[in-house]
């Protein structure tokens, strides 16, 4: 039996898990799914939502865990799992980055979307007035995230979107050798993701070389579009 714990990504939730939890479930294995300050259910007011905070909301979950987990972070929750490794390496027996941006130390997801050869995500972006948070434009949710996933899952996941506060996505996250490097890294990249072009997330790769790269030919959304595929993915890294 191994806990993983699913950490979703910016303008998401818990409940981007849905499909994913019970399959993991029935396989035997505990799965927790925490809300980040700020997201889903989470009633964290977005000026107090930082990088920071996303941590030590981790290390909380990690704290309370009598063995290692399996902790992945979908897409921004790369950042999360990262700062979180970087507290936390005894309580984590591997990290798994779901196209997920993998930081090295003093890099951002801001710094790190600079050098997309592909960017689309800041083009959609729409910030608020107070430059506090910034949602996608709704015409472009589906092409971004879900361009392969049903009608249904679509339009429960852009009923779900949730605005994101932005304090996160340019703080650097700060990262040794020591902690951080010392967890096991894997990297689970998708083909025909139009938010993380898969030249990005090779590139990230590349510069921070993981244990195992999986491939599932999928949009950004493979929780829904291809959940049956990533549980088998996820029960391929234990420990």
């Amino acid at each position: 039996m191994t806990t993983y714990v699913l950490v979703h990504g910016a303008w998401h939730g818990a409940w981007c898990w849905n499909k994913v939890v019970p399959g993991l479930e029935a396989a035997g294995h505990k799965v927790i799914t925490p809300e980040l300050p700020g997201s889903g259910e989470d009633s964290t007011p977005a000026t107090d939502v930082t990088l920071e905070a996303y941590a030590n909301k981790l290390v909380e979950v990690l704290d309370q865990q009598d063995e290692k987990v399996v902790m992945l972070g979908h897409s921004m929750g790369g950042l999360a799992i990262s700062a979180a490794a970087e507290l936390r390496p005894d309580k984590i027996g591997a990290l798994v980055y779901l196209s997920g941006f993998l930081p090295q130390s003093g890099q951002s997801l801001l710094s790190l979307e600079e050098s997309n050869p592909h960017s689309s995500v800041p083009s959609a972006l729409q910030v608020a007035e107070d430059g506090v948070t910034g949602a996608i434009k709704a015409e472009m949710i589906k092409d971004l995230f879900y361009h392969d996933c049903s009608d249904e899952d679509v339009a429960f996941a852009t009923a779900h979107q949730h605005a994101q506060a932005l304090a996160p996505l340019g703080t650097p996250v700060i990262v040794t050798d020591e902690n951080f490097g010392s967890v096991p890294r894997y990297y689970i990249e998708l083909l025909s993701d139009h938010a993380i072009h898969i030249d990005m997330q090779r590139q990230m790769v590349a510069a921070s070389p993981c244990k195992e790269v999986f491939s599932i030919d999928s949009s950004h959304s493979p929780f829904y579009s291809k959940n049956e595929e990533l549980i088998e993915t996820l029960q391929k890294i234990s420990v």
